[in-house]
């Protein structure tokens, strides 16, 4: 759960520093006081939107498995947003990407805010019916997965098979072309290092006239050789110095006459042509290593395109077994879910009861084989298209899905954020709302601007948002307070006996 909310020049908000309990934290106030911007700065410390503050924190009790993420986990976990030169997310002071932070809060956080119909397309409403099934077949789910292992291995072979037909219509092109690469490589057929030797080679050319005549006047030092032996002897000075710096230079010349004799044998325009083969060679591949390494992969192609009609024939094999297999295990799935798609239907109309909502059907057919079985899923409310029901009848339908998924899938709840859940109700509706928000809260922290005294009067913490000039604060409310603000919901800035006792008894109500 969010244990703690810290802002700080957030928008019309200073400074505020919130602590939460878990169950249905309420927070009301007058319109345009910010409730809906302190909730989009809760918000955007999780990814969510974009953080309008200097400063926001949040401690998160819960374990999140942000190991997973490549994050450590600590106790508690705090997610921090800082804006100083620029916009900068953390998760225990590891600095995290927004996109990283929003996949993490994902885990934990839902918001039910702006109008989604994903969430009631086929993946998600297979998903809750799974789950019904799974609480009357104990082993259903373990087929589920099973069917969604193969069904990967299926789409896989099925891919491999797709892409060797599109090579063998053009197999011919890609044989001729692959024989083409490697015959241009073949031809200069490199060496590694031969680059260097061969530039060597060029740049001693250049210097070999040079050199032999250079060589050919400091020769003339091997003739004084005895002379120096003369001196130093009447000198009676040490000759070894001499001796080794004169056979030195000596050795030294003599290996030059010899690399300048096989120059003389080397034909410079096969030399010249061979550097500027391999310099073609290099600037297409990279390096003699690249074209050489190409050259293999090119080889090892040349090989599967020779043998694609075996390739082909042991694809279509192992296809056909798994389609066989996927299609059996598929009918199977199919075969409990139509047994027990009544009973997910019974329990969506019960919530839906509840919330004063008129009852739905869900209907199942049979469709295109896909990672979820060959089957549709779909809700209908008699002829009404989801996508223009009301705000308020979408989020009381979306209420009565997360009531359905509490029970049937093994969810560890988390935080859910409700954004205006009660707005255009009546008070019977809004009560509705109440009681099974507070059915959610075994497994949510469930945090809802409301509209409505019967929703607040059921919170487990009531906050209250007010804005004096151009500033907002918020605090909670405790006893006589609560009393106060859920009269003057009721019957506005003017608040009566009658808004006192109604208010009263709610609070009464709830307790009961």
């Amino acid at each position: 759960m969010i244990e703690r909310l810290l802002l700080k020049n957030h928008l019309s908000f200073e400074a505020c520093e919130l602590e939460f309990q878990n169950g249905l934290i309420v927070f009301t106030g007058p319109s345009g006081a910010g409730k809906s911007v302190l909730m989009q700065g809760m918000l955007s410390v999780f990814g969510y939107g974009e953080a309008q503050a200097d400063v926001i924190e949040a401690t998160i009790t819960q374990k999140l498995g942000l190991e997973a993420f490549g994050f450590e986990e600590e106790s508690p976990n705090v997610f921090k947003f800082l804006k100083a030169k620029s916009a900068r997310y953390f998760i225990n002071a590891q600095s995290v990407s927004k996109k990283a932070l929003s996949d993490i809060s994902r885990t934990f956080l839902n918001s039910l805010g702006v109008k989604d119909s994903s969430e009631f397309d086929t993946k998600r409403l297979i998903e809750l019916l799974d789950g019904v099934c799974a609480s009357h077949e104990a082993t259903h789910l373990q087929n589920v997965a099973h069917f969604q292992m193969l069904f990967q291995e299926y789409v896989t072979l099925k891919n491999e098979l797709e892409s060797v037909e599109a090579e063998e219509k053009k197999i011919e092109d890609l044989k001729e072309f692959a024989r083409f690469e490697i015959a241009k490589i073949d031809e200069v057929s490199p060496k590694v290092g031969e680059d260097e030797e061969l530039l060597s080679f060029k740049k001693s050319l250049s210097k070999k006239e040079k050199i032999e005549q250079a060589m050919q006047k400091a020769s003339e030092i091997f003739a004084l050789e005895s002379s120096v032996y003369e001196a130093l002897h009447l000198m009676e000075a040490d000759a070894a110095f001499f001796d080794a710096c004169i056979n030195e230079l000596r050795l030294i010349f003599e290996k030059q006459s010899d690399t300048l004799e096989a120059l003389e044998e080397i034909d410079v325009e096969n030399l010249l042509d061979r550097i500027e083969k391999i310099s073609q060679l290099k600037k297409r591949y990279g390096s003699i290593e690249g074209a050489l390494e190409h050259r293999t992969k090119r080889q090892e192609e040349l090989a599967r395109y020779e043998n694609i009609a075996f390739e082909k024939s042991r694809l279509e094999k192992a296809l056909a077994k798994y389609e066989s297999d996927v299609t059996a295990l598929a009918q199977v799935l199919s075969q409990k879910r139509r047994l027990h798609v009544s009973a997910l239907q019974e329990h969506l109309n019960a919530y839906l009861s509840q919330l004063y909502m008129p009852p739905l059907s869900v209907n199942m057919q049979e469709g295109t084989l896909s990672e979820y079985g060959c089957d549709v899923v779909q809700i209908a409310l008699g002829k009404v298209d989801l996508k223009k029901i009301s705000s308020g009848e979408y989020n009381r339908l979306r209420l009565a899905f997360l009531a359905v998924q509490n029970t049937f899938l093994l969810s560890g709840g988390g935080v859910l954020i409700l954004d205006e859940i009660d707005a255009n109700l009546s008070g019977k509706e809004s009560m509705s709302v109440a009681n099974v928000l507070k059915q959610l809260c075994t497994r949510y922290q469930i945090f809802a601007i409301s509209h409505q005294p019967q929703l607040s009067s059921r919170a487990d913490q009531h906050f209250l948002v007010a804005k004096q000039g151009s500033t907002s604060s918020v605090r909670e409310l405790q006893g006589e307070e609560r009393m106060e603000e859920l009269a003057r919901m009721v019957s506005g800035e003017h608040v009566t006996d009658e808004a006192k006792q109604f208010a009263k008894t709610l609070l009464e109500s709830a307790k009961s």
